[in-house]
């Protein structure tokens, strides 16, 4: 498939979790080097020590009560969005951006409902076409992308998100693009040069995205979601139209330090040759 094809198809997509492509303005050289004051690493680092970890019963009811409303608010929305998907299956662009539409109500939704604070830094790069990327390090984070990513988005799941009930047809009838996890090492080392293919294609700018606090406020694999403060910061767009295929590591160094130079020191990702790298750049 030529360049123009891929760059139409993939309008406006996410990597890990979702990316999008097209043109933007103002961006930087990838060997433009992205620092962090002195200032803002002490606040990030203040964000997080200020927070306390509560495990009382009253919070851990309160957290099971905000749980049952988010799966019930998500599937209601789930099944209004998967009737309109259906009656929308001539036509693929329209089930796309219905498809957003769907992820900025509910995804804006089920972060009321879970009641944290939210600080969102960079909103002037928010609506770039671009390959936009994110760490990963919680459940939240899926509902902070689907709110937050610009309209034409989509996502990159497992394959096996079809099983989930209503979600994961919806997620497929919306043109979503889906992985094979079967052999967990290759998966991660696509994810991980994935933007880079796609930049090489598209030529369009990378913006990383880059979510704090969520790894405290929800960690994986509990039903407890505590109060921690969050932030979502948009960084200046990347340049990737003079990239080259023989620089795909490089490019993927790149971009890896600079979340290790945004994230706070619990947040940052471990070395590229370490596969649970995966969920952090």
């Amino acid at each position: 498939m030529d360049s123009d094809g891929v760059s139409s198809f993939l309008r406006n997509r996410k990597l890990e979790s979702f990316f999008s492509a097209g043109p933007a303005q103002d961006s930087v050289e990838p060997s433009t080097k992205i620092t962090v004051s002195k200032n803002e690493s002490e606040s990030k680092m203040g964000a997080e020590s200020s927070y306390v970890d509560d495990d009382g019963w009253i919070p851990v009811l309160i957290s099971w009560v905000r749980i049952v409303m988010c799966f019930v608010s998500m599937m209601f929305t789930t099944f209004i969005w998967a009737v309109i998907m259906v009656v929308l299956i001539p036509w693929p662009c329209q089930r796309i951006k219905q498809g957003n539409i769907y992820g900025h109500v509910t995804g804006r939704m089920l972060m009321w409902i879970l009641g944290n604070p939210i600080k969102i830094e960079g909103t002037e790069y928010a609506n770039e076409r671009a390959i936009y990327i994110s760490n990963h390090a919680s459940p939240i984070d899926i509902f902070l992308m689907m709110w937050l990513t610009p309209t034409g988005t989509v996502g990159i799941a497992k394959k096996e998100i079809i099983w989930y009930p209503l979600f994961g047809q919806l997620y497929v009838l919306a043109s979503h693009l889906r992985i094979d996890r079967s052999n967990p090492t290759a998966a991660v080392e696509s994810m991980k040069e994935g933007f880079v293919h796609l930049a090489l294609q598209t030529r369009r700018p990378i913006v990383p995205m880059v979510l704090t606090g969520t790894h405290l406020a929800w960690r994986k694999g509990s039903l407890h979601v505590r109060p921690a403060p969050l932030t979502v910061k948009y960084l200046p767009p990347i340049r990737t139209d003079d990239w080259t295929a023989d620089r795909i590591d490089d490019y993927v160094r790149m971009v890896h330090d600079v979340y290790v130079k945004h994230l706070p020191e619990s947040q940052r990702p471990l070395g590229l040759g370490n596969s649970g790298n995966s969920s952090n750049s």
